[in-house]
This record gives structure tokens, sequence and C-alpha cells, in this order.
């Protein structure tokens, strides 16, 4: 008996040791402005607009490293583990994350500005043209706001969900969105079915064009590829215009104004 519990007691005794070494290799937060992102490791969903400005970061100082993740999810676990200093991630979806993580926090200084458009085949200026007008038209009677403040907002979170007009026709065939479902409030699962702000936008869209909406899940480097090779119809993912991109697609005006922003661990 007395070796049993002497083993028990070396068992115990091991597991609050490892326990010990597992808390205390968290390093402390060193990142509390931008100034401080030289020499830093930093997470980034891959292909995003975050992960162009963190590269930016890293060619203009060699210290700074990126690390890319396929989902913004395993970029903020990664800095909850101490793997990475910091994750650059659009405000939205950031606040989502936090608001699941007490240990984590956003900045007060938002990192960059940017505006979000649906990005569709270069040279496909006429459903360019039908987008752009769609788009202009659920913005002048109030559907965007409204599909925005349902996502977002303590007072008017889901409390005005969109509906499809009941005397919509769906003659002008199918229009096939490429997104990926990891970017709450934009797209994310709600079940087994991809909901968000853009995933409502382009439902009012094609109510717009008569058309029947078809949501395609994947990575997000893959989007634009998707939409280039005719995989896709239009690519909307929180999606920002930039000089690379326009190289292989074009994009609608935009709907709607964002903040890439930097999540730290608050300690």
């Amino acid at each position: 008996m007395k070796v049993k519990k002497l083993v028990q007691i070396a068992a115990l005794t091991m597991s609050v040791a490892i326990l010990a070494m597992g808390c205390g290799s968290v390093p402390a937060n060193k990142v509390f402005s931008a100034k401080d992102l030289n020499g830093k490791k930093i997470g980034v969903q891959l292909g995003t607009t975050g992960d162009i400005y963190a590269t930016d970061e890293a060619k203009s100082d060699k210290g700074t490293t990126v690390e890319r993740f396929n989902k913004g999810a395993d970029a903020v676990q990664s800095l909850k583990q101490g793997k990475v200093d910091c994750v650059i991630i659009d405000e939205q979806p950031a606040k989502s994350f936090v608001a699941k993580n007490s240990d984590l926090h956003i900045l007060s200084d938002p990192f960059k500005e940017e505006d979000y458009a649906i990005c569709i085949k270069k040279g496909n200026e006429d459903l360019k043209t039908k987008i752009n007008k769609a788009l202009s038209e659920i913005k002048a009677d109030g559907t965007m706001d409204k599909i925005v403040k349902n996502y977002i907002g303590d007072t008017t979170k889901g409390k005005s969900p969109y509906k499809s007009p009941a005397d919509v026709t769906r003659s002008n065939g199918k229009l096939t969105m490429a997104t990926n479902a990891a970017f709450e409030p934009y797209e994310y699962y709600d079940g087994n079915k991809v909901v968000g702000i853009d995933v409502d936008m382009a439902q009012a869209i094609c109510d717009k064009l008569g058309m029947t909406l078809n949501v395609q899940d994947m990575e997000f480097d893959s989007i634009i590829t998707a939409v280039d090779s005719g995989k896709a119809d239009i690519g909307i993912a929180g999606m920002t215009v930039t000089k690379d991109r326009l190289k292989n697609v074009d994009f609608s005006d935009s709907y709607t104004t964002a903040s890439q922003v930097i999540i730290t661990r608050k300690k």
C-alpha cells in the first residue's frame, strides 16, 4: 500500500509540474501598438489583406516573421499558445474571437482601413454592371444597412433578418458565390448552413437580378482562382481590392468599410 501511495504521489507531482511548465510556456505580451511589430512573429489567415500587410512589415524589418494559417481561428489559437506574438485580422471577426477568449484583446488603434468589394471574373463587364446596379439599389433602399445591423450591434443584432420579397422570380439562372465560411459575422456556419452579412447581401443582389444564389465554401486563397476559372461567378468574403488581386479579377463597387486590427494576449 505504501509503495502504491508513493507512486500516486509521484504521478500527481509530475502532473502538477507539467501543468506548471505549460502555464509558464506562454510568454508575456510585448505588442502594445503597431510600432511594436518589429521583430515579432505575426499570425495571419493565408491570402487575406492581413497577410499582405504583415508581409510588408516583414519585408521592412528582417526580424519580423509571418505565420500563415488556413483559418483565422487557427491563428488565434496559436496566439493563445504563445506561438505567435499577435494576429492581424479584420475587425469584426476579431471581435468574435475576442468575445470567446477572455485572455485576448484588440488594440485600440486600427491597423489599416479598407473597403470590401465583390470579385468578378476579369472582363465580365455585363455581370459587373448588373452587380453594381443591384448593389446601388440595396444601399439606396436601406436593405444593406438592415443586413449589417442584423449581425453587428448590441441593440440591433438578430432583430432584422433579411427575407427575400415574396414576388421575386428566379428566371435568370444561378449565381454561384465562392466564400470562406470562417469569417464571422460576414460568413460563417449556423448549423450546416452558411450565413452572414455577405450571404444576405448576395441573396438581396440575386433577388434584384432574378437569380438563385448558390454558396460554395472553400479556403480563402482559393476564391480568386475559382472566380478566374469560372467555377464561381463571384467571390465575397470580406475581400479588399488590392493591386495584386486586380491582376486576376475585377471588383464591384465597395459595399462596406472595415478595419484591420491587431489581437494580442492581455498579459
